[in-house]
């Protein structure tokens, strides 16, 4: 019956922390789309002449207000919000002034693109960098050590955009073992697109964003790593005869997989703005191009449906990482019970 009753009250506690965040998560949206609105209807972008493009001077005044009239451009900026939020409840997010689509259409278009680029990237870099940061507290103070933290240090301090222009220079202009860009061949059909293509044009972004991605997880994870080797029952294991992996696998890697893995989802915000400029950088057909494009042209309805999307992504990251403290971490449910 006891047991049973935990179970009821975590449960419950489970319950109020999920409706907590969703209701952060709808203030969330709302705030970050109204301010995302206000800031490009203040943009000196003129989102006619975007829509117009090579055109604009053979367009005269009236038919300039009747494609003002047509997107509700003429409108208060705040009906123009309403009418958009009004539309998006129904489920509509609107159709896009740059590509004459419904933005639902090009935002699953370009989600798949961007999915495959952020989960390799996240991936790898996950993995490589809890790697290099079990090597270095294993190494603590050798060269090794050392020479791991100056990689990091450096690379948290590297754009991301130059990474990707060094590795666009060396490996596809320089080597020319990967296209220059693109997320396929270029004059390809695209059901004669193989996987193999798919993945060539995909290595470079991913790289890119992996090499960048792994300071921080191996830096937090060479720190824990260190407290752990440095606690008492770690000292009595090595008294026992322990050493070396040995040692790290039965006593170390069970206590810093857990922040390692909560902070490789945290990092999904840092991960979505570096594929903005990854996919600038080689071109690749995903959401991140689509929001430079958007923000570039003023076109709202592209921009916010993109915002959207980006916020949720970057929300359910940080979801996951909480969900996985609070369901894993018997102190973190104590905390939020009192």
């Amino acid at each position: 019956m006891k047991n049973r009753s935990k179970g009821v009250r975590v449960t419950i506690a489970l319950g109020k922390f999920l409706v907590f965040k969703a209701i952060r998560m709808v203030t969330l949206l709302v705030a970050i789309c109204f301010i995302s609105f206000l800031l490009v209807k203040n943009s000196p972008i003129d989102p006619i002449q975007a829509y117009i493009g090579a055109d604009m001077l053979k367009v005269g005044p009236e038919q300039r207000e009747n494609i003002a009239e047509y997107w509700g451009l003429d409108q208060p900026v705040m009906k123009q919000f309403f009418n958009w939020g009004s539309a998006l409840f129904s489920g509509d997010l609107g159709t896009s002034m740059i590509y004459r689509q419904p933005v639902a259409d090009i935002i699953g278009e370009r989600m798949i693109s961007s999915l495959m680029l952020m989960l390799t990237a996240w991936f790898l870099s996950g993995i490589i960098g809890f790697s290099m940061g079990v090597l270095a507290a294993m190494k603590k103070d050798t060269w090794v050590d050392r020479l791991i933290k100056w990689y990091c240090y450096t690379l948290a301090s590297t754009p991301t955009f130059w990474m990707g222009l060094l590795l666009l220079i060396v490996f596809a202009v320089w080597l020319g073992w990967f296209p220059t860009g693109l997320g396929v061949p270029a004059g390809v059909l695209a059901e004669d697109v193989t996987i193999g293509d798919r993945i060539r044009h995909l290595f470079l972004p991913a790289m890119t964003l992996s090499i960048v991605g792994v300071a921080n997880v191996a830096l937090h994870t060479r720190e824990k790593l260190i407290d752990v080797l440095a606690s008492d029952y770690v000292l009595f294991a090595q008294a026992r005869g322990e050493r070396g992996w040995l040692l790290v696998s039965r006593h170390g890697l069970r206590n810093i997989a857990l922040p390692a893995v909560t902070l490789q989802f945290a990092s999904f915000g840092e991960l979505f703005g570096g594929t903005v400029l990854a996919e600038q950088v080689f071109s690749y057909p995903g959401l991140g191009q689509a929001t430079v494009e958007a923000g570039l042209s003023g076109d709202v309805p592209l921009l916010l449906g993109l915002v959207i999307v980006s916020t949720l992504f970057v929300f359910i990251g940080n979801l996951i990482a909480d969900l996985l403290y609070y369901v894993l971490d018997p102190r973190t449910r104590e905390e939020s019970d009192k």
